[in-house]
């Protein structure tokens, strides 16, 4: 930690793209369940982390909406694991706080399981709004699916006759988002060798900097955060200027 940036050059917002966990589970002989586990684990460490050296906000993509495709034994198990974390953090929510996080959910929730509703219901509720880290947890979230949640807020307020069509702006579909309020992301991060974002966070990213690793999510470590980060710091961001 010693070795990170100064603050102003620190991304205050990173998004984490959890990739790898089935790889890992298969290199070692292990069930896909087990890497998800281990992957579990990691994002533990790294929300502390992340906490510590002062990020504003780390999005983890947990589950896609498109990975309801995947055998139902595997979806069964990470329904069983977000289940698990979540009681635990419903229970120790206090020391939670203190810890310098609080958790936050962004996608259709409606679609899992009606007891893991109840749980994301009370963790954020529970989760006093604190001047720290916001730990946003990616849940049957899709980006593109996120935008046309918020172009049918914007188009229901048309209707109404609350706001004129040629007056829609950029800002008002930001407005509609799971993450509205919130900085955009400076760094989005994805180990495991995959070359693409996979549908995550695709209207906020447009100027998010990309950092990719070969790294299998379960064996990512603070270091390759570090890496990340001071990678991070060295880019000129120029936002379309010279």
């Amino acid at each position: 930690m010693s070795n990170l940036p100064p603050k102003e050059f620190m991304p205050k917002h990173i998004g984490i793209i959890m990739d790898g966990n089935g790889r890992w589970a298969k290199e070692r002989g292990l069930p896909r369940s087990d890497g998800h586990v281990a992957g579990a684990k990691v994002f533990r460490t790294i929300s502390d982390y992340c906490h510590e050296i002062g990020i504003e906000v780390v999005t983890f993509y947990a589950f896609s909406t498109e990975n309801w495709k995947r055998p139902p034994a595997e979806v069964a198990a990470l329904m069983k694991l977000f289940k698990e974390y979540l009681t635990e953090a419903d229970e120790i929510k206090y020391d939670r706080q203190k810890g310098g996080y609080i958790l936050r959910f962004l996608g259709d929730t409606s679609a899992i399981p009606k007891e893991l509703q109840k749980l994301v219901s009370s963790t954020q509720l529970d989760a006093t709004a604190l001047d720290t880290t916001i730990v946003n947890i990616a849940l049957n979230y899709g980006g593109r699916q996120e935008i046309l949640h918020s172009v049918k807020q914007i188009a229901e307020k048309v209707e109404r006759g609350e706001l004129k069509a040629s007056k829609i702006t950029e800002d008002d579909i930001a407005a509609g988002l799971y993450t509205a309020g919130m900085p955009e992301p400076d760094l989005i991060i994805r180990p495991s060798g995959e070359l693409r974002l996979s549908n995550f966070l695709t209207w906020q990213s447009a100027y998010s900097e990309l950092w990719f690793s070969d790294v299998l999510w379960p064996d990512f470590t603070t270091d390759d955060l570090d890496k990340a980060i001071m990678d991070y710091a060295k880019r000129n961001r120029r936002f379309g200027g010279v």
